[in-house]
Order: C-alpha cells, then sequence, then structure tokens
C-alpha cells in the first residue's frame, strides 16, 4: 500500500513542480526560441524536466529508507542522474562546451557501472556470454548513448515523455508477468514523476523538458536496464526492445550523418520523427504514433523475450519495422531547401 502512496505523492509533486517551473521559466524568459532547426514555431519556456528529477530522487532516497527499494539499486541512480542533470542544467541556463559535457556523460556512466558492478553475463543465441574488459567499455558507451540519443529524440511535444513512460511501464508488466516483483518499484516511480510532467508537456506543449530532464532520463533509463539484467539476462533485450522507437532514429540518423561527414554535434532536425511531424503538420499523430508502436508492437515483444523468446530474435523482429519506418520518412537526410 505505501508504494501507491508515494506513487500518488510523486505524481502531484512532479504536477505542481512542473507549473512552478514554468512559471519561473516565464518570469526569467528562459524561452526556447525557434530557429531554423527547431520542430516547434512558439517559444516555449524551457527547463520543465528539472520537476521529473527532483520528484524522482526524492521518492527514490524515500523508499530505500523505506527498504521497499535496495540501496544497492539506488545508488547508481542518484549518483548518475545527478550528475548529469546538474551539468544538463547548467548548459540549460548557458553553454556547456561539448568536451565537457561528454567527460561529464562518460564520467557518470563509469559510477553508475562501478556501482552496479559492471556489465553482467549476456545471452546470445542461446549462449551466456561474459565478455569482461570489454564487456564493461560496451557497457558505459551504451550508457553514454543512451543518454544523448535521449536527448536527441525530445524534440517534439511530448515525445521523450510518452517514451520514458511507455518504455518504464512496459517494463514493470513484464517484471511481473515474470515473477520480478523486487524490480519494479524504481521504473514505476520514474513513469510516475514523468507523468505529472506530460500533463504540461503534451501536445501543445506549455513547457519543454530541456537537457537536464531528458539527460538524466535516458541515463537513468540505461541503467535500470543493465540492473534489470543482473537479476535476469533476458531483461535487457527487453528493454532494447521497448527504447526500439528512440534507438533505431536515433541510431539510424547518426549513422547517415556520419558517412555523409556532418558535424553529428551540431543541431539538425532530420530525424524520422521531426520528419514526420512536418509531413503531418503538427506534432501529436506523431507522439501518439510512437505510444501505439510501443503499446501495440513493442511491448508484445519485449513481454515474449521476458518469458522465453530468444532476446536476438526478439530484437530483431522488433527493429525490423522500425528501421523501414527510419527508411521512409527519411532519417538522417538533408534537408531539402523550400
Amino acid at each position: 500500500m505505501a508504494i501507491w502512496l508515494v506513487s500518488a505523492a510523486v505524481l502531484i509533486a512532479s504536477l505542481l513542480m512542473t507549473w512552478v517551473l514554468r512559471r519561473y521559466a516565464l518570469s526569467r524568459s528562459l524561452m526556447d526560441i525557434p530557429n531554423v532547426r527547431s520542430s516547434h514555431s512558439v517559444p516555449t519556456p524551457r527547463g520543465g524536466g528539472v520537476a521529473i528529477v527532483l520528484t524522482y530522487l526524492v521518492a527514490l532516497v524515500f523508499v530505500a529508507i523505506n527498504g521497499l527499494v535496495s540501496w544497492s539499486t539506488s545508488w547508481p541512480l542518484l549518483g548518475a542522474g545527478v550528475l548529469v542533470a546538474i551539468v544538463g542544467f547548467l548548459d540549460d541556463h548557458g553553454h556547456i562546451a561539448a568536451r565537457w559535457r561528454l567527460l561529464a556523460h562518460f564520467s557518470a556512466a563509469a559510477l553508475a557501472l562501478f556501482c552496479i558492478g559492471g556489465l553482467p553475463t549476456i545471452k546470445l543465441i542461446g549462449f551466456e556470454l561474459n565478455l569482461g574488459w570489454l564487456g564493461h567499455l560496451l557497457a558505459i558507451l551504451y550508457l553514454v548513448w543512451m543518454l544523448n540519443l535521449y536527448n536527441f529524440m525530445d524534440g517534439i511535444d511530448g515525445i521523450a515523455s510518452i517514451e520514458a513512460v511507455c518504455a518504464c511501464a512496459g517494463a514493470c508488466l513484464v517484471y511481473w508477468l515474470t515473477g520480478h516483483q523486487d524490480l519494479i518499484f524504481a521504473p514505476m516511480l520514474l513513469a510516475v514523476a514523468v507523468t505529472g510532467f506530460l500533463f504540461w508537456n503534451f501536445p501543445p506543449a506549455r513547457i519543454f523538458m530541456g537537457d537536464a530532464g531528458s539527460g538524466f532520463l535516458g541515463i537513468v533509463i540505461g541503467v535500470l536496464s543493465l540492473q534489470a539484467a543482473w537479476a535476469a539476462a533476458e531483461m535487457l533485450w527487453a528493454w532494447m526492445i521497448l527504447l526500439g522507437v528512440f534507438i533505431v532514429d536515433a541510431t539510424f540518423t547518426l549513422g547517415r550523418r556520419l558517412l555523409r561527414g556532418d558535424k553529428v554535434y551540431e543541431a539538425h532536425r532530420s530525424h524520422a520523427y521531426q520528419y514526420a511531424s512536418r509531413q503531418a503538420g503538427r506534432h501529436l499523430p506523431v507522439t501518439l504514433a510512437v505510444a501505439a508502436i510501443n503499446l501495440l508492437w513493442l511491448l508484445p515483444i519485449a513481454v515474449g523475450v521476458g518469458m522465453g523468446l530468444d532476446g536476438l530474435l526478439g530484437l530483431l523482429l522488433a527493429y525490423a519495422p522500425l528501421v523501414l519506418l527510419a527508411i521512409k520518412f527519411h532519417a538522417g537526410e538533408l534537408e531539402k531547401a523550400g
């Protein structure tokens, strides 16, 4: 019963704190001004993701103190999350050079991985693989990529919030169906914290998340997926399937831009979801489509993996139509003038 009371408190706190942050941003003119790289056309307050950060971290400490979530689960989320959120907050209010942001991101990923105990054994086509130090390096790269791709994909109203809620709620369902109820609380509280913010971020958005929020979600979700893999190796596959929309669009877009020789650290609007929103003429249909793909396509496959379907096979099945959608919506292609 206590966890439901905590969840209700987190939802209300996130909802109210986002309202406060919106008023603060308006009073201080902390606005996201549209430019040629933007997917929006109206100046909008930014920095609302701080509400997600604060409510989730406070809730995490509370449930750890009360024994609902172990401290071994909480410390990696707290340490990496705080570091990434602080860097994102400072970048939202000024500018931090890319090299320093990346240094902070790798430091946060390494800290989280140290607390977790490294990359666990991976199941691949029926075999269990312990990759040793190579696995730890790959895990750090995975966390840094999750952090940054979440930032890249936070480009239209509601999409980053919807993805986090669907992925975390989906993971909770997989945990429940497969007997890993002890893993449910941490992602459930994150989904609740994001839902409070989503009320203000749903299209048309009245406040944007900002780098503090998007980077925080990326690193925390990445850490949650690795922690789940320690409980059951197939859970990492399940998380990667649940996050398929973001992983495929961001990775496909980055790959095309790298092959073309673009400066990948520069802002752009060539993701598939950005092309789709311009084609639709508004953000809502694309955000709802992402929710539908998550719930009707990716979630059933993730459940299947949790219940015995080979992880790699499930991933390939889940990603195949997403790659086709990325191609259909010109992910990574240069935007034509006019």
